[in-house]
């Protein structure tokens, strides 16, 4: 199967990648602001939900995934370790909060507290799968509150 190559223009266009990066893994170290190129851009170990339609408990993918963000004016983290090489980034979801639009702010909200909050002139992400998939046996599972 070949890699995903999205872009995201609007909110509609941000859910669907949101959808492809849930449970996408990282480390503080594979996050990168430019202010220079106003762009935000980080690498991922994506699993591959657009491969898991119709497969059992065995043979799941993630994909080396880079997601980056244009027109960023500033960038402010909540809990990320940047001295922490062994901290573990578990992407939950991505939002877009409307300011005077086009702008706002996308958040990036990982699995226990970490957030990133991008101040964006606009909506203008794309999604790039790089190399080839891995197999995984692991399925990302999520607990019902």
């Amino acid at each position: 199967m070949a890699g995903l190559k999205l872009m995201a223009f609007d909110e509609q266009d941000l859910d669907v990648i949101s959808a492809q990066v849930q449970d996408a893994v990282s480390k503080p170290e594979m996050l990168e602001f430019s202010a220079k190129r106003t762009q935000f851009s980080l690498v991922l170990n994506r699993f591959a939900w657009d491969a898991v339609a119709g497969k059992r408990a065995s043979g799941y993918e993630r994909r080396g995934t880079i997601l980056v963000f244009a027109g960023v004016n500033g960038v402010k983290a909540l809990g990320i370790r940047r001295d922490d090489p062994g901290q573990v980034l578990s992407l939950l979801t991505i939002k877009f909060t409307p300011g005077d639009l086009p702008a706002g702010k996308i958040d990036l909200i990982f699995a226990n507290g970490p957030i990133i909050q991008l101040d964006v002139e606009c909506i203008e992400a794309r999604l790039d799968d790089v190399g080839s998939a891995w197999e995984t046996k692991f399925k990302p599972r999520h607990p019902l509150a």
